[in-house]
């Protein structure tokens, strides 16, 4: 498991139940802001997520905060050296949110309450983003001179359009949970209570899903205005093709005539 020191607490949880790979962020009482350590624990646990044997994974956090980007207390302490800092931290983040994201296997994250900075990175870069009624976003660069990275600005234009991402991190102001809803920035909200179930019923029924289809999905969706029409339909026959040979391809066309639940199998692997 994801640990930046292995004698106190794990600052991101690491773990598979029931095939899925769940990404904890488990700094409370700092808002799960990344300092350095946290960091290497993040970047560790998503280097897991690549090896691992699973069909999903699923991003959350403790406490009443989600992320609130990157440890300022940590900024400020190193100030003198804050451009090094800053390099050593993308150095290793950058690569491994690139990874998650790009996971052949869905990611869904959780999103129970305020979220800022690279905290958005990590909850936008999933496929699925749910969300309870105390989330709420703010850009938070502006307002400390720094601009966006782990990807926010990129995730923030691709989901909410170019326009509205400049006005989130250019004013700096909050984004409650219903206009992040209308905005497309979040997928579903559900009561705080109900969210935790809610987000891992939903990672559960994706990790048993079929590997071949759900990686092929993603990429096609994620790819699809980076080609014209004719390159868009070469690779969508491709990767049907590669479903028809699959063995949960063939059970799956199986299962529908038979009118009986798929029964998928294939071994997941991102």
């Amino acid at each position: 498991m994801a640990n930046s020191d292995s004698t106190g607490p794990r600052t991101v949880i690491w773990r598979i139940e029931d095939g899925v790979g769940h990404i904890v962020l488990n700094r409370p009482d700092a808002a799960n802001a990344l300092d350095s350590a946290a960091g290497e624990a993040l970047a560790e646990a998503i280097d897991q997520a690549t090896r691992a044997d699973i069909g999903a994974v699923l991003i959350s956090s403790t406490g009443n905060q989600f992320c609130a980007g990157g440890d300022i207390n940590e900024f400020v302490e190193r100030r003198d050296e804050l451009d090094r800092l800053v390099q050593t931290m993308l150095d290793r983040l950058h690569p491994a949110i690139h990874s998650l994201a790009t996971l052949s296997v869905p990611v869904v994250s959780a999103v129970q309450g305020p979220l800022g900075g690279a905290g958005i990175s990590i909850a936008l870069c999933a496929d699925i983003v749910l969300a309870s009624p105390a989330m709420k976003l703010r850009g938070g660069y502006s307002a400390i001179g720094l601009s966006p990275d782990l990807g926010a600005s990129y995730y923030l234009a691709r989901r909410a359009g170019s326009v509205r991402a400049k006005n989130i991190l250019l004013t700096n102001r909050a984004i409650p949970a219903e206009q992040c809803l209308d905005w497309g920035i979040v997928d579903e909200l559900h009561s705080a209570d109900a969210l935790p179930a809610a987000a891992l019923a939903l990672a559960t029924r994706l990790a048993h899903g079929a590997t071949a289809s759900l990686g092929g999905i993603k990429r096609l969706c994620d790819s699809a205005f980076e080609h014209d029409l004719r390159t868009h339909l070469s690779l969508e026959r491709e990767a049907l093709l590669r479903c028809a040979v699959s063995a949960d391809g063939r059970e799956g066309v199986t299962a529908f005539v038979e009118k009986r639940a798929a029964r998928f199998t294939e071994q997941r692997l991102p």
